[in-house]
Parts: C-alpha cells; sequence; structure tokens
C-alpha cells in the first residue's frame, strides 16, 4: 500500500472547493486578499475552526440584549407613518402587503448574515462588517465578481455613514420640534424664545453624554427604555384608535392600483435596519442565535411586523381620508394624553440616538484606529464628540433636513438593504451553484429594490419640493 499525507476533512473544507483554488499549502492564497492570523494554521492543526468559540468581545451582548437592540432599530419614528401608507394600500391589502415587506427586509438580513458565517469559515476570521462581507464574497467568489470587491465596500461605508449620520441630526430635530411644541402649549412665550435651533443646541452635552456610552453592552439598558417610552406613547396612540372606531364596512379594502408604490416605499423604510444587523451579531456572545427559525433576527421582526400591522390597520380605520402623515398629528394636541404621546416618541428617540450613532461610530473607528494604537480609548472618545457635535450642528444650520435624509435613505436602504445582500449571497454561494428557485427568488427582490428606489427617491423629491413651494 502506498502512504498518502492527505489530513482528514473538517468543517472548513465543506465550505472551500476542492480543487485547492483557495487553500495552498495550508495558506489561503494571496490573490484572495485575505488576512489570516497565523495561530490558525498551525501545522498538523486538524482540529475544525470555529469562529463563535474563536471570537473575543470584551462585553458581548446577550440574546435578550440584541434582540432589545433589534426592536429599537425596527420600531424608529417610521412607524407612525404605517396608518397613512394602510390608506394607500386599502385595510386589506395593506395587511398582506406588510407581512410581504416584512419578509423580504428579514430575508435579506437573513442571507446577510448567514454569507458572513460561511465567510467566517473560509477565512478563518471571527467577525466581519456590513462592507467587509461583501468586500470578501466578491475577492472569494467568482473571477468576474473580484473586480468589484472594493467599489462595493466603499459603496456600503459611504452609504451606510452618510444615512445613519444624517439619521442622526434627524433625531436631534425630531426632538427639539417635539419639545418646542410642548413648551409652546403650555406657556404663552414668544415662537422665536424657543427657536428651534437654539434648543437643538440645548441637546448637544445630553447627546454627547450617551455617545458616550462604550458598546453595545451597555447600550442596551438604553434601548430597553427607548422601547418603553416608545410601547408606552404607542399604547396611548391605541387607545385613541380603538374608541369609537368607525364600523370597518365604511373603510376601503383596495386602494386605487397607482397609489401602492406609496406604500411601499414608507414601509420599506420604516422597517429597514440592515445597518445595524452586522454590528449587533458581531457584539453578540452567541451569534449562531441570530439567525434560525427561532433567532433573534425572526423573533424580533415578527414582533414589529404585528405592531406595524395593527398601528396601520387600525389608524387607517379611524381617521381613514383624514389620515396625516404621522399618526400623531391625527390625535386632539388639547388633550394632556396627546401631550404625553409626544413627550414619551421625544423620549424614544433621544434614547434610539445611541443605537443609530454605533453604526457611524462603527465605520469611523474601523476607517482610522490603526493610526491610534497608542491612545486608542482617549482617540476613540475625541472621535464620538466630533460626530455627535457634526450631527447637532448639522441639524442646527438645516432644521428642515428630514427630507433631504428622506431622499438619501430611500436610494441607500433600498441598495444596502435590497440589492447588495441578493449578490453576496450569489457570489458566496456562487462555487457550489445556485438552485433555479433561489436565482427566481433573487431576481424576484432585484425587482422589488428597483420599484423601493425609484419610488421611494420619488416621494422623497416630492417632499423637498412641497418644502420650497
Amino acid at each position: 500500500m502506498t502512504e498518502t499525507n492527505e489530513k482528514p476533512p473538517t468543517e472548513l473544507d465543506t465550505f472551500l472547493p476542492q480543487d485547492g483554488s483557495i487553500l495552498k499549502d495550508g495558506v489561503l492564497s494571496a490573490k484572495y486578499n485575505v488576512q489570516v492570523a497565523p495561530r490558525d494554521l498551525e501545522a498538523g492543526d486538524e482540529k475544525s475552526f470555529d469562529p463563535f468559540g474563536e471570537r473575543k468581545v470584551d462585553n458581548p451582548t446577550t440574546d435578550c440584549d440584541t434582540l432589545t437592540h433589534l426592536l429599537k432599530a425596527s420600531l424608529g419614528t417610521g412607524i407612525l407613518a404605517m396608518p397613512i401608507a394602510f390608506r394607500n394600500a386599502g385595510l386589506l391589502v395593506g395587511i398582506f402587503a406588510t407581512i410581504l415587506v416584512a419578509f423580504v427586509c428579514t430575508h435579506c438580513a437573513y442571507i446577510l448574515v448567514k454569507c458572513a458565517h460561511v465567510l467566517y469559515y473560509k477565512t478563518r476570521k471571527t467577525e466581519m462588517g456590513f462592507a467587509e462581507v461583501a468586500e470578501t464574497a466578491f475577492n472569494i467568489g467568482p473571477k468576474f465578481g473580484r473586480i468589484f470587491a472594493k467599489p462595493f465596500r466603499y459603496l456600503i461605508q459611504i452609504s451606510l455613514f452618510t444615512t445613519y449620520f444624517g439619521t442622526c441630526s434627524v433625531y436631534a430635530v425630531i426632538v427639539a420640534a417635539n419639545i418646542k411644541q410642548i413648551i409652546e402649549h403650555y406657556q404663552d412665550v414668544d415662537a422665536d424664545e424657543y427657536n428651534i435651533r437654539l434648543i437643538t443646541i440645548y441637546l448637544l452635552v445630553p447627546l454627547i453624554l450617551l455617545s458616550w456610552v462604550p458598546d453595545l453592552k451597555y447600550l442596551a439598558p438604553i434601548s430597553m427604555v427607548a422601547n418603553i417610552f416608545m410601547a408606552a406613547g404607542l399604547g396611548i396612540t391605541f387607545y385613541y384608535l380603538v374608541w369609537d372606531l368607525p364600523p370597518l364596512s365604511a373603510v376601503p379594502l383596495i386602494a386605487p392600483i397607482e397609489n401602492f408604490p406609496q406604500f411601499f416605499s414608507i414601509t420599506v423604510f420604516a422597517m429597514e435596519a440592515i445597518g445595524v444587523v452586522m454590528p449587533l451579531e458581531n457584539n453578540m456572545k452567541t451569534p449562531q442565535h441570530f439567525v434560525g427559525i427561532c433567532g433573534v433576527l425572526n423573533k424580533g421582526m415578527s414582533s414589529v411586523t404585528l405592531v406595524y400591522i395593527l398601528l396601520g390597520f387600525l389608524g387607517y380605520a379611524k381617521y381613514q381620508d383624514a389620515t396625516l402623515g404621522s399618526i400623531t398629528l391625527n390625535l386632539p394636541t388639547e388633550e394632556i394624553a396627546a401631550q404625553v404621546v409626544k413627550i414619551l416618541i421625544a423620549l424614544a428617540v433621544f434614547c434610539t440616538f445611541g443605537l443609530q450613532f454605533y453604526v457611524c461610530l462603527d465605520i469611523g473607528w474601523n476607517a482610522i484606529k490603526n493610526n491610534f494604537q497608542k491612545k486608542p480609548l482617549i482617540a476613540m472618545y475625541i472621535m464620538r464628540t466630533v460626530l455627535v457635535t457634526g450631527a447637532v450642528f448639522l441639524a442646527v444650520a438645516v432644521p428642515t433636513i428630514e427630507p433631504f435624509i428622506g431622499l438619501i435613505g430611500a436610494f441607500c436602504f433600498s441598495i444596502l438593504g435590497l440589492l447588495i445582500p441578493v449578490f453576496i449571497e450569489t457570489v458566496t454561494y456562487w462555487d457550489a451553484g445556485l438552485k433555479g428557485w433561489v436565482i427566481l427568488k433573487n431576481v424576484i427582490i432585484c425587482v422589488i429594490g428597483l420599484m423601493a428606489l425609484i419610488f421611494g427617491s420619488r416621494s422623497a423629491i416630492m417632499d423637498i419640493v412641497k418644502l420650497y413651494e
């Protein structure tokens, strides 16, 4: 018999091409531009690589912490626009269309994380950001896609940073606007005395202190408080909606088809939270629990979808053609309970600022951290302060920034949340062969993504035009 030096297959081998195109003498080929720690490639090491066991996080988040963050990221101010979304779809169509949108958004987040887990084994890395997942997938995917690796990385980083930085500015404006309305309602004061720009400046120090929360582990209680404020605000809103509800027979079940794109754009951008998915997964104690039938992602999005449907259904059923862009605008402002809703939502948005800001922080710090090896902690907190100050000053300079960020969000989220995850899945599983139903599914999601891009951008542009009419 002839002796062979072949090693028994490991778990990693199930993810690698069998032609040796990735591994060469136990080392990843340089053409894939993937760095591998030497300890992962010790000679004679026949143990399978476990990226989840190898991951080192200073303060890892539990499944409950991650679920709390996910709920807060998805239950943003966009939920208040669901009744107007239902008005553009109809009572019956709105229910099923919301479920469809939620399924597509959740699936895209799901395949992003699943592809990241596959790439952990391929590259022997323990964590990756959204942009790094895309770059790695294209680098070790089919040859025709490698030229797109760097462009996709930069596109994701720029889009995420721009969108979430702008969102932080919008959140500062929303909090200031709610405070201004409450002050003016209860005090007979000159409007200029409580100018929204001045109130926004007053928020600078509290927002900086919020941004100094070290990591997602310690930010979890703040997200929990934000969820409580939002739940209380929505609870009072539901009270107004179910009280003296008109007969449902008077409410249209199906809206004109030309109004449906408006429903679609509102719902997609209200639910989308693709920017926080990989930061949440990267900070988990048990990241494998993020996906799966009963994983954190499905639990969170199922709960969010139910709340979105309830608010959209009841809000439209109550106010029908009188439904306004934010359901809180339909509440009687002279009543104390309605004012409490504004306070609770303002507090919820304030507490959510830290989670939205974390996306910008993650991108910015990864870009500059190699330049501050001696005193990284000081550099980190300086960067946090500078970013928050910039976001607040942007809000002060342009208090009407929301429609502009809406346009950026419509453009970026449709690409980031729907199109890019599909591309990542395609190149990640290219060598293994894509089944026909997967190709069809990805084509359908691409069509939906393009619809979101076109109609969402159109809606945002119309809002900007109305602002300057």
